[in-house]
């Protein structure tokens, strides 16, 4: 558990958004649904496309998986700020949540016991939805800058954010700002907390690779050898390791006691936007322009490159059951594939 931190200074201004809830409504799901199956016989070798879903106007910039893995959300580059619910089981799409935000909706978080939706957007707000019934709870409005990335503490009590002016803490069940980790100077692009939840990885636009221990808001170390953006930063989940991906093309696994760089992934093309692991923490997905790789954390080698998106794939996320991988693209679409263990 996180204990509370230190006084705070002035608390941020809240405010109100225009927000329109559309219930479910067959004529307006936009679902392609792709003979689902998730049978012990596929395996990660030969993962199945089980849906593709069609609904955003834009670039799909950030995907969130609710913690029972029945629902995915969605958020998108359109300049209403739209996000989009999806049920699962069906495939159809059970909503959407219009004017969100004033512009593009960045990042998406779910709060580990599945109350809370957390979006943040080039607006330079943070808004606090029900997940539940989709009601507007609270917006945080705190940075002066695009707010690109969010994280959320295990224990559900901390919610943080990162912008171009820094890294930003929220206490999630007061629904109030607690501090500011980092200010000026940290250009922040991509956050994660560790597993135990006390400690913060962050990526920055230099390609500096950062951690924070959460209860005493100090830096632990920094790791140097992206040579571009860092995109995405995550934790594996023994938390053992740290994995952050770059602009620079390349995948770095670093171990977090000793800091020392384990392993450099190499095989994408361009710019890898987006990395995700597993929960059984045996397989990391990168996406980027060339494609979905799924690697073999173990060995370092490369599985196989799923190629059904027609653009840059830029999210990419793992269900909690480990059983789905959910991509989005910049040619608007959602595929969600099937992916079960291998068998020994």
């Amino acid at each position: 558990m996180l204990r509370p931190y230190i006084v705070l200074g002035i608390m941020a201004a809240m405010t109100l958004p225009a927000t329109i809830w559309e219930g479910f409504s067959h004529k307006t799901a936009h679902a392609v649904v792709e003979a689902p199956n998730l049978q012990p016989r596929n395996s990660f070798a030969h993962p199945q496309l089980i849906y593709t879903l069609q609904g955003h106007g834009g670039t799909v910039k950030s995907l969130a998986f609710s913690p029972d893995s029945k629902i995915l959300v969605s958020g998108g580059a359109e300049n209403e700020g739209v996000i989009r619910l999806w049920n699962l089981t069906t495939g159809e799409r059970m909503g959407t949540i219009r004017k969100a935000h004033k512009t593009a909706v960045e990042s998406l978080v779910i709060s580990p016991d599945g109350q809370t939706l957390a979006s943040c957007s080039s607006d330079y707000t943070i808004n606090l939805w029900n997940l539940k019934n989709q009601k507007f709870k609270r917006s945080f409005v705190g940075h002066s800058t695009n707010v690109l990335s969010l994280a959320v503490s295990p224990d559900n009590q901390v919610l943080i954010s990162g912008a171009m002016d820094g890294i930003r803490l929220w206490d999630l069940p007061q629904q109030r700002p607690l501090a500011t980790l980092a200010s000026f100077g940290n250009l922040i692009h991509t956050l994660a907390v560790s597993p135990d939840g006390y400690t913060l990885a962050s990526g920055d636009y230099q390609g500096v690779v950062k951690l924070w221990n959460l209860s005493t808001e100090k830096l632990i170390r920094a790791y140097v050898g992206h040579s571009d953006l860092v995109t995405t930063v995550a934790f594996t989940p023994d938390g053992e390791n740290l994995i952050t991906a770059s602009r620079d093309r390349t995948i770095k696994i670093w171990h977090i006691q000793t800091g020392e760089l384990v392993r450099t992934l190499t095989g994408h093309n361009s710019w890898v936007n987006a990395i995700a692991i597993n929960p059984d923490g045996k397989t990391l997905a990168s996406a980027g322009k060339d494609g979905i790789k799924l690697w073999d954390l173990t060995t370092g080698e490369l599985i196989t490159t799923l190629n059904g998106h027609t653009d840059w794939v830029s999210a990419i996320t793992f269900s909690p059951n480990g059983q789905m991988l959910a991509s989005g693209s910049f040619d608007k679409q959602i595929k969600v594939w099937g992916i079960a263990p291998k068998r020994n």
